[in-house]
């Protein structure tokens, strides 16, 4: 049975970015834009699903990020995880990729004997497409970027198409191997109705009262967090000091239309807008 890992990310939702999007130190203030499901790591967790409903398996999503990040680990619960696991910590505030990527890296090692690590191909949050590799690279497996396609597999490979710089490529790759997904490889699937009713009370430990905490340990009702003492990280690789890309410069671009010149359809118009594409396009020796 494959033990398949999921990497998911909260991020802002950039459709909808405000003058407030950032804060001073070059950092997104995460609390002035709506929070969603990264969507490339939604196509990550889709291909988890097609493979373990197939040929068996365990998927379980992690993710790295603030309390409120529990919301896409239950969505991922809705679509068909088997288990979560929320890693959070102060210490990791305004980590950049290499820092992200020593947290998860170590985390990946933690839960151990996994297969296949699947993760988006980027968040939209920065574009930068570097974690899944860096991830890759700190936990010795092989790596398969931009995946557009899952087009076989089985017990003992891999066979995915990944979308090159000119061409497209098929590649056959052995387990364990760390995959990073584009949005053209699948559709994901909706939430599982009774999915969503065996996990509507999931949450925080914090979030339970004195009163509901038992019957939440009863009934596994309390998602998993690991901090940077619990994963034994070293606190100087972790966060803003283990984050050597610093922002130099902010700058908001604003795009502006030209001026609108409106021109009837009379000869004299005509031969007015001829005269205007002549002056501004055409040099007069």
């Amino acid at each position: 049975m494959k033990k398949i890992v999921v990497l998911a990310k909260q991020v802002p939702d950039t459709a909808n970015v405000t003058g407030d999007a950032m804060k001073a130190d070059g950092t997104v203030n995460r609390a002035a834009l709506p929070a969603i499901f990264n969507p490339e790591d939604l196509n990550a967790l889709e291909m988890a699903l097609m493979i373990k409903d197939k040929i068996g398996g365990e998927v379980i999503v992690i993710s790295m990020g603030p309390p409120k990040a529990v919301e896409i680990l239950k969505h991922s619960l809705y679509m068909g995880a088997d288990r979560v696991m929320l890693i959070t910590d102060r210490k990791f505030a305004a980590a950049d990729t290499l820092a992200t990527s020593y947290v998860l890296a170590e985390a990946i090692k933690n839960i151990g004997n996994v297969d296949l690590v699947l993760a988006g191909r980027q968040a939209i949050d920065g574009d930068t497409a570097q974690v899944g590799p860096q991830v890759a690279d700190k936990i010795g497996y092989n790596q398969v970027t931009y995946v557009s396609k899952l087009k076989e597999f089985t017990d003992d490979y891999l066979i995915v198409e990944r979308d090159g710089e000119v061409q497209t490529e098929v590649i056959k790759t052995a387990y364990p191997v760390l995959l990073t997904v584009t949005a053209e490889a699948n559709t994901p699937r909706y939430p599982n109705c009774r999915k969503m009713l065996q996990y509507f009370r999931v949450d925080l430990k914090d979030n339970f009262s004195e009163d509901e905490l038992s019957v939440a340990k009863e009934n596994d009702w309390i998602i998993p967090t690991c901090t940077i003492d619990d994963l034994g990280l070293e606190e100087d690789r972790c966060g803003l000091k283990g984050s050597p890309t610093k922002v130099h410069k902010i700058k908001s671009i604003m795009l502006k239309g030209g001026d609108l010149k409106m021109y009837g359809t009379e000869a004299t118009d005509i031969r007015q807008l001829v005269r205007d594409i002549m002056k501004d396009y055409v040099e007069v020796n």
